[in-house]
């Protein structure tokens, strides 16, 4: 696992407590904590200062931390273009795009700038930033507040990217990045927002970049999944479970750096593969994980199988949304075929 490449902050020293939160109240928490210990640090997007973002997340950080945190015009291109030349200057700037979707216009801002930084400048001028958005379906989302990008940005050498689905997973993401030197994409999902509370710890020390979690140990089936559809992946191992078919999930964190370690470790038991992902199946990072196992030439018993979006757009319409996307009972169904 990659080491962290930290900065050392001169604010607040943090205090260990533990608290019940729900996901977006455990990333305001975590946003206020490297506020408080990293003065570099800045908060800004569209809706984030006063309104307290569109979700909520960043609510009482305007009143709490002043003119660090505030909001922008409508310009994803100016948003990420102004962190890039901020974090050259010194600062650490957190930015928000509400829906990965809107990252699209600033490409060149992610791609060609921040992504290029510290290769450019021979490590002497890294652009630490990161950015908070959020991806995949909700009701009513339609086309253009849907899509899940990561595979595109995973594709970009120099940008690191991480999922959390927990409520303690995002606040410590959040932690990390901020203390990392390379920019840091950290992809949410708004479902998860206002799920119920769990316990978090707060005031811990960062952890490095590239953890991973092992959900459900099984014998028969490795799942490999990230983000919210990882909840459908643990559906799919109850079910399978309940015919026989012991399923091992493990749920990838961060996607870059990538935790194979423990993909091939529990492949070399179960010896079957199985990928879920939200996203749509052509170029998928499924197929990336897939490729890698079979380069470390661990011996499968079966043909592994992608279970993801079919390549489509998804539909404004809750119903046709749902048959389209991944679901315990049709994630179970391809397992238990591969596994038969």
């Amino acid at each position: 696992m990659p080491e962290l490449t930290t900065h050392q902050p001169a604010g607040e020293t943090p205090v260990a407590e533990t608290r019940k939160l729900k996901y977006g109240e455990a990333v305001n928490a975590a946003l206020a904590r490297v506020l408080a210990e990293v003065p570099e640090t800045l908060l800004y997007g569209e809706d984030v200062g006063k309104p307290g973002g569109v979700f909520g997340v960043t609510r009482g950080l305007r009143r709490r931390f002043g003119d660090r945190v505030f909001d922008t015009p409508i310009s994803e291109a100016a948003i990420l273009g102004s962190a890039v030349g901020a974090a050259l200057m010194g600062a650490r700037p957190i930015v928000e795009i509400m829906w990965a979707d809107f990252s699209l216009v600033a490409l060149d801002q992610l791609v060609n700038q921040a992504a290029n930084a510290r290769y450019v400048s021979r490590g002497a001028a890294p652009a630490p930033i990161v950015v908070r958005t959020q991806q995949g379906n909700a009701p009513g989302a339609c086309a253009q507040h849907s899509q899940s990008l990561e595979a595109m940005f995973l594709h970009v050498p120099g940008l690191r990217l991480v999922m959390p689905r927990t409520a303690q997973d995002a606040h410590d993401a959040v932690v990390t990045a901020v203390q990392t030197d390379d920019p840091v994409i950290v992809v949410e999902n708004r479902s998860l927002y206002f799920g119920d509370k769990t316990e978090v710890e707060l005031g811990a020390a960062p952890r490095p970049m590239g953890w991973s979690h092992l959900r459900r140990a099984g014998r028969d089936v490795t799942v490999v999944s990230w983000g919210a559809v990882t909840g459908q992946a643990l559906g799919a191992a109850e079910r399978l479970a309940a015919d026989g078919i012991e399923a091992e999930v493990v749920e990838l964190t961060w996607l870059n750096p990538v935790d194979m370690d423990a993909v091939l470790t529990s492949l070399a038991r179960t010896r079957r593969l199985a990928v879920v992902h939200e996203a749509n199946v052509t170029g998928g990072f499924g197929g990336e994980i897939v490729a890698r196992a079979a380069e470390a030439g661990i011996g499968l018993d079966a043909a592994p199988v992608r279970i993801g979006a079919p390549d489509v757009r998804i539909p404004a319409a809750p119903v046709l949304a749902e048959a389209l996307l991944p679901a315990a009972e049709p994630i179970a169904a391809r397992i238990a075929e591969m596994a038969a």
